[in-house]
């Protein structure tokens, strides 16, 4: 080989050599980039908080300031909470999770408006790295995580109340059965575990979707209701919820009943609490939100930090496109009356002062709260 060659054969060499060095460096550095957005993330995390209406008073009184509380327990006050509350509105949301893709957060808790319109963002987030924990309803899509309530047994737990309440008298008329939207698969559960306990006790004379889980909706099938039925043969109504129960007890008491029929609900907001307290509805669901909100933050914690779930998640759930997803399902209870002490005012969800303002004293008196 002569000299020219044997230079030539020397500089692509070493060309070559500082290629392969540089495309080292360059692996070693996006490893190194890609382990500080993952697994070696520490307590500067920012988690994506995606809530899906204000009308219902337990996402922002309760379920938001909850899981800030708990994100921030958990990374010694640097975790930051970037909100959004979709209104209702799923085009929305999805456009709220763009944002949160686009603003590169490390995880996102989501609380889908819609479960099924939801799973393309889902997917989207997943392609950008971003794990997602889908908070009390269970949304469709690549979720990494799941928590909420024990669903079905609201149901059952509501369709028990409503036979307690009913007694001997089930058998006396017909009830209307107010269920929640369609859009929500935990409606659609809830449905499911009511009926479990009412078919075949009482004979259910009209039943509702109701959309957008809306009081002024359901007290638009109430009025349907009456109008098909006859109040005189109404003798109780299966709420889904709580925001439900009153638009119904609205109607109920315009269309003239002497004695309201037992409504049931869910959530045990403070109106729905007051009713109890003064006869107007049965009962409600008692959902520890706390434990609901713990889990959520606990799972999000260990995703954007690139932990395992499986000291947090100890159950699993289907979802109608993915496949045993970790999760916590947190049990209820059934609130009446003779429980508000042990419940909400124990738990701190309330103050008796709070409940008990000049118009329901009485009726708290009556009950021993003060």
């Amino acid at each position: 080989m002569n000299a020219h060659l044997r230079r030539a054969a020397a500089t692509t060499a070493v060309t070559a050599m500082a290629a392969m060095l540089t495309a080292c460096g360059s692996a070693k550095e996006s490893g190194d980039k890609a382990k500080q957005s993952g697994g070696a993330k520490g307590d500067d995390i920012t988690v994506g908080l995606l809530l899906p209406e204000n009308q219902t008073a337990r996402y922002e009184k309760f379920d938001k300031p909850l899981i800030e509380k708990k994100i921030s327990e958990l990374t010694d006050g640097k975790g930051r909470i970037v909100y959004a509350n979709a209104k209702q509105d799923a085009t929305l949301q999805t456009q709220q999770v763009d944002t949160m893709i686009t603003n590169k957060v490390d995880v996102l808790i989501l609380d889908a408006v819609d479960s099924k319109a939801i799973a393309g963002a889902v997917k989207k987030a997943k392609g950008a790295g971003i794990p997602v924990v889908a908070f009390d309803r269970l949304a469709e899509g690549p979720i990494d995580a799941y928590t909420s309530f024990d669903n079905e047994e609201v149901g059952r737990v509501q369709g028990k109340a409503l036979l307690t309440a009913l007694g001997p008298k089930a058998e006396d008329g017909q009830i209307v059965m107010m269920n929640g939207s369609v859009t929500d698969p935990n409606a659609a559960l809830f449905k499911k575990g009511a009926h479990s306990e009412l078919d075949g006790k009482v004979d259910i004379g009209k039943e509702y979707d109701t959309k957008e889980w809306k009081p002024e909706n359901a007290n638009a099938n109430m009025e349907a209701a009456i109008s098909a039925l006859g109040k005189d043969r109404i003798i109780g109504v299966y709420s889904a919820n709580d925001g439900m129960a009153g638009g119904i007890i609205t109607a109920l008491k315009a269309a003239g009943f002497a004695a309201l029929p037992p409504v049931t609900g869910q959530d045990a907001e403070l109106a729905a609490v007051q009713r109890i307290i003064a006869g107007e509805q049965f009962a409600s669901v008692y959902k520890p939100y706390a434990g609901e909100a713990d889990a959520a933050a606990e799972m999000a914690v260990a995703l954007a930090q690139g932990g395992k779930l499986g000291s947090v998640a100890r159950d699993t759930v289907d979802s109608p496109t993915t496949k045993g997803v970790p999760s916590v399902l947190v049990p209820v209870v059934s609130l009446t009356k003779d429980n508000i002490k042990d419940t909400v005012l124990k738990d701190g969800i309330y103050t008796v002062a709070e409940i008990c303002t000049p118009k329901y004293e009485a009726a708290c008196d009556k009950l021993g709260l003060r």
